[in-house]
């Protein structure tokens, strides 16, 4: 299993550098939103504060949907998904590599960039700490979820609306939850309940979500 989930985050990685698109469409789309609300909204520091938790989390949820769709579709039309369930190789390792390779992509490079998007936002040190404490939490959930959503979707026409349909409302608790964090901070209280129900949502997402990726892939490929 170990072999299969290193030889999976290799090959995703040697992917990544030949075909770049892939992540940077998503962290250039996440720049352009960071960027045209303060352009927006004007000269009013206070109102970009309070509207920017908001702001961070639309914005790293539509990024990271919009590379979700290829996460398993080039495997798939390549026929390396239905090789494995043929010789019943363990998917397991597979799809844990998969959603790993997929934060390195979109999680990772958000959190990189977080002192650019409290300069962005008017953030103060407080409100700063607390945005990177949900993202270091938030953006696995979103790989583990959007990873459910391309798997359920995968062999769907149209697998793009599709796949927005399915996610986007289990997104939501996410974004009240990781947003309201910010808030608070921004305000001087404490967000530590907000930061316990975020966690506790990754490792429910954490037990259940590889092992609903690996049966949905199954029956697609079936």
């Amino acid at each position: 299993m170990g072999s299969v989930y290193l030889q999976t985050l290799r090959r995703d990685f040697r992917l990544m550098t030949r075909q770049k698109s892939d992540w940077l469409n998503p962290l250039m789309f996440f720049l352009i939103v960071l960027t045209l609300f303060p352009l927006g909204i004007g000269a009013k520091p206070n109102l970009l504060r309070e509207i920017a938790p908001g702001i961070i989390w639309i914005a790293a949820l539509l990024s990271v949907l919009l590379g979700s769709e290829r996460l398993f579709r080039q495997d798939y039309k390549d026929g390396v998904l239905e090789q494995l369930v043929a010789a019943r190789a363990p998917l397991f390792p597979y799809v844990l590599a998969k959603i790993s390779a997929s934060w390195c992509a979109s999680g990772l490079p958000l959190l990189l960039m977080s002192p650019l998007m409290a300069l962005l936002l008017g953030l103060d040190s407080k409100a700063y700490w607390a945005m990177v404490g949900t993202l270091i939490i938030g953006t696995p959930l979103l790989s583990l979820l959007s990873a459910l959503g391309a798997a359920l979707t995968l062999s769907a026409e149209k697998g793009g609306i599709l796949l927005a349909l399915v996610i986007l409302p289990l997104y939501i608790p996410l974004l009240i939850f990781a947003s309201a964090a910010v808030e608070q901070a921004g305000f001087g209280l404490g967000y530590s309940a907000q930061l316990a129900v975020l966690g506790a949502m990754l490792c429910v997402a954490l037990a259940g979500v590889p092992f609903a990726v690996q049966h949905a892939l199954k029956l697609n490929v079936g």
